[in-house]
């Protein structure tokens, strides 16, 4: 298959590693990877804090970078995005009057997937160990966010995928289906609640006893993250990507706050 990345606007800018480990994924599967160049925000954060009229270009110019590119399905290694590019971009289009953006942005959502699910549902991934010679021998507990979890309804793809990667020592976290708290612009509008939320999430980690905390959107991982380092814990964060990616011969090491992922540090 001719794969379309959506990287995002904060893999981009701050977790690179989790695309080029994206793209190591479905070229090990023997498919060919694009990057529509015009892409940039999605738009997520306009739309969820209500600026509906200043969404609709930075819809347009998502919509008008993958209609016009050949190619056969998009993936994004983010829950939030995908889900906003599905549900977000045909409603604000609707409510704002324009049909052909509509129009355009709903073609565009389906043919838009999530990693998980496009591996699970699409290209039939079930043993990630097998299939994609996935090896990560560390204690794992596993977040599953917000918008993956409702809007998508991932369910367990996310873990199942984990579970099977050679080598990984899986830790169920206590009330995994709550919010961490970061929810956008929410985490800076509602600090107070937001931090009592990150508060019970890191308790829960810290309780199973994991080394790191793994999960599908680089979002919720940041502020996760955070919370674990300004609490002094020695639990990392990592994307579901970059485990899938890491093999015997290029693994992804956690040593304390560093993270040797795909054979790039980062910190």
């Amino acid at each position: 298959m001719r794969i379309a990345l959506f990287a995002t606007c904060i893999v981009d800018a701050m977790y690179p590693a989790t695309a080029r480990a994206t793209v190591k994924i479905l070229e090990r599967l023997g498919h060919e990877v694009v990057f529509p160049s015009g892409q940039a925000c999605c738009g997520q954060m306009h739309v969820n804090s209500g600026y509906i009229k200043e969404a609709v270009p930075v819809i347009a110019n998502h919509v008008n970078s993958f209609d016009t590119e050949d190619y056969d399905v998009a993936i994004a290694p983010s829950g939030s995005c995908v889900a906003s590019v599905k549900h977000q971009h045909p409603m604000v289009a609707r409510a704002c009057g324009d049909k052909d953006l509509e129009a355009r942005a709903t073609a565009v959502g389906a043919k838009t997937y999530e990693l998980s699910e496009l591996l699970v549902d699409v290209l039939g991934v079930t043993d990630a160990g097998a299939q994609l010679g996935s090896y990560f021998p560390h204690r794992v507990t596993y977040h599953p966010s917000c918008h993956g979890m409702r809007l998508l309804r991932l369910g367990d793809r996310q873990s199942r995928l984990l579970a099977t990667v050679q080598g990984i020592d899986m830790a169920e976290l206590p009330e995994a289906d709550q919010c961490c708290g970061f929810g956008g612009t929410f985490s800076m509008k509602n600090a107070d609640v937001s931090s009592a939320m990150l508060e019970d999430k890191t308790a829960n980690i810290a309780s199973t006893g994991a080394s790191l905390c793994a999960g599908g959107d680089a979002s919720c991982l940041m502020h996760i993250g955070g919370g674990l380092s300004r609490q002094g814990s020695d639990v990392a964060t990592l994307h579901l990507a970059e485990i899938l990616a890491s093999t015997v011969e290029e693994p992804a090491a956690v040593s304390g706050d560093v993270l040797v992922s795909i054979g790039k540090a980062t910190r």
